[in-house]
């Protein structure tokens, strides 16, 4: 690449991390939808998670690229903290930075690292049993046995263990930290700043940060409590 490429400069480098970010909250919106079908309908949350778990576009292209992102976007976020600290702490120490910005924008890669380290935990639980189980079949399209209602059935025991329960209810404490400075800083990083819609933008962020964990912490312990 170029030393004229986005990723030669720390504005193209926020545009990329912004676009990225725009990408995994797009996600992020899209996976607790569906999971939060499974509190409501097992059977139809069963036959969404079957055809994504047997859609030979999304196991193929779409995971891989979902796993890129993560990857890049958190690889951007350290670039870009290795590259500003020195001009940051001389900045904070003139400007007194600690009292005119958030906690949250201060230590965007700390709770981008945690959120991380839980992604690891939940590839673990979820995804590699399940690719480990194709790779032993021969079958990479997904195509295996349901055993009635496998998709649900396996959600809902993860979450029997209380320490799992905890340890996803904390991971999703960090990611709204991160998606509480996080979401208007990728408006604001593509150019999208306007006194009449910025303040909407930033209300919106607020809204998405809360809501969207706090839904996916509301379903842990729901599948948790009721198997008490």
């Amino acid at each position: 690449m170029s030393d004229t490429g986005l990723t030669k400069t720390s504005i193209g480098r926020k545009i990329l991390m912004a676009l990225s970010g725009g990408f995994l909250m797009f996600f992020l919106v899209m996976h607790v939808t569906i999971n939060a079908i499974s509190m409501f309908s097992p059977e139809t949350f069963n036959t969404i998670s079957h055809f994504m778990g047997t859609n030979m576009l999304i196991q193929i292209a779409m995971q891989p690229v979902l796993m890129l992102a993560v990857v890049f976007h958190l690889s951007m976020g350290v670039v870009l903290e290795m590259k500003n600290r020195k001009a940051r702490t001389n900045k904070y120490a003139m400007n007194n930075g600690a009292a005119n910005s958030s906690w949250m924008s201060r230590n965007m890669i700390v709770t981008g690292i945690m959120v991380l380290l839980f992604l690891l935990v939940h590839f673990v639980d979820f995804w590699i049993p399940e690719m480990v189980t194709k790779y032993a079949n021969g079958d990479m399209t997904g195509l295996l046995p349901d055993g009635g209602m496998r998709y649900w059935e396996e959600l809902h025991h993860k979450f029997a263990n209380p320490v799992k329960v905890g340890i996803y209810v904390l991971a999703f404490v960090f990611l709204g930290l991160h998606l509480m400075h996080g979401f208007q800083s990728a408006f604001q990083s593509v150019g999208f700043r306007h006194k009449k819609y910025t303040p909407v933008i930033e209300k919106l962020g607020v809204l998405y940060a809360i809501l969207i964990p706090l839904t996916f912490i509301v379903i842990a312990i729901f599948h948790f409590t009721t198997q008490q």
